[in-house]
């Protein structure tokens, strides 16, 4: 599979950096996400360097048969219904294995938000896992996971720190991505 991954994004002509450590849990916060190009191209971004990790992706995609291949890829399903704990479910899953790494995206959404989401920070704390960056840079086609977070237990502090990581960021769609 890290063969496939690293021809295709090389046919592709996108280059990938990923030096972050590679921890057995972990969150990748990855941003900018405008485009269903970026879960395509982070996935393989991921396994051309042999790591894997799951993401969350909205329940709606999770139809026969599609949702068994992506359930088989590592996703999780996120359902928009109010009384839906989406971070107690992953902290539950964190706290339950040896071995797992999430890519989220802090929009929650391809749309332009004004608000980011702040709950891979709730769950970080609570699971006690780092946080890693990753970034696209649909401009030179590149790809980085190449920052940790140290984090400080306030999640204001936090996600100021997040955003002023991605203020340089290039998007696939420029004019939906948001700091």
């Amino acid at each position: 599979m890290k063969f496939l991954a690293k021809l295709i994004l090389r046919i592709a002509g996108w280059h990938v950096s990923i030096t972050a450590p590679d921890y057995p849990k972990c969150i990748i916060c990855v941003a900018p996400h405008t485009s269903n190009w970026d879960f395509i191209l982070g996935k393989l971004a991921y396994l051309s360097v042999g790591r894997d990790a799951g993401f969350l992706m909205k329940e709606s995609w999770f139809f026969p048969p599609l949702g068994y291949i992506l359930k088989g890829m590592g996703g999780i399903p996120v359902s928009r219904k109010k009384n839906a704990s989406l971070v107690d479910i992953i902290i539950s899953k964190f706290n339950s294995t040896d071995n797992l790494c999430i890519a989220i995206t802090p929009e929650g959404t391809r749309k332009k938000v004004s608000e980011w989401r702040t709950g891979l920070l709730h769950i970080a704390y609570n699971a006690k896992v780092p946080i890693l960056l990753g970034k696209f840079d649909f401009k030179n086609k590149s790809i980085y996971v190449d920052k940790q977070l140290e984090y400080t237990n306030d999640i204001k502090t936090d996600m100021m720190r997040i955003k002023d990581f991605y203020k340089d960021a290039s998007a696939c769609y420029p004019d939906k991505f948001s700091i």
